[in-house]
């Protein structure tokens, strides 16, 4: 019984690392997806010819992410960017059953209690986040107005689940969004996310 567990675990790992070298990457065009949103209308990259994008995974279970949301910092960020013409979507690639999967009457419930400002997308088989390589929530991605993935990575530069360890921080997903919308280069185009696991 433990060795079928431990092959399995092998198995999901070995799954994700493909996955992994196979996913979106800095200066190639980003991967076009589509995906419903939380109220059932169809959604995709394509929809966004010429603005930047930002996805963002996202779980509200997990505490990482509560850390940006629960005081309002992400909902924050979303609108600033927003107001800057950038796109903000959230992916959930939780399966069903697993930490952060919810029925659509939930999500929208749950994204218009904590005032999201951002167009919640759905990605229960988790094709979406294995085809940019996700592996935390939250992990952040950032794509040019030409379509080209320029930023991959953390939100910022403090691991921890500690909402006042925010404003100490260095924000990458902003600083990559702004460096394009001033036409330049993203100095740290990939960072290291940190989170929880994605709930595949």
């Amino acid at each position: 019984m433990r060795i079928t567990k431990l092959l399995g675990i092998l198995v999901a790992a070995a799954a994700m690392f493909v996955s992994a070298a196979q996913a979106a990457k800095i200066g190639e065009t980003a991967p076009d997806f589509k995906l419903l949103d939380i109220k059932g209308k169809e959604v995709s990259l394509g929809d966004f010819p010429d603005q930047v994008v930002v996805l963002e995974w996202v779980n509200y279970g997990c505490p990482f992410v509560k850390k940006f949301y629960n005081e309002g910092h992400m909902q924050a960020m979303q609108e600033a960017a927003k107001e800057k013409g950038v796109v903000w979507l959230s992916i959930c690639s939780s399966a069903p059953g697993n930490q952060g999967h919810m029925t659509a009457d939930e999500w929208v419930d749950a994204a218009k209690g904590k005032g999201v400002n951002a167009n919640v997308l759905i990605d229960e088989k988790g094709e979406v986040g294995k085809l940019y390589g996700a592996v935390t929530t939250p992990h952040m991605f950032v794509i040019d107005e030409k379509g080209v993935l320029a930023y991959n990575g953390a939100i910022d530069s403090v691991k921890s689940t500690k909402t006042a360890d925010i404003a100490t921080a260095k924000n990458y997903v902003v600083a990559a969004y702004e460096s394009v919308l001033d036409g330049g280069s993203v100095e740290s185009a990939i960072t290291k996310p940190y989170g929880c696991s994605v709930k595949y």
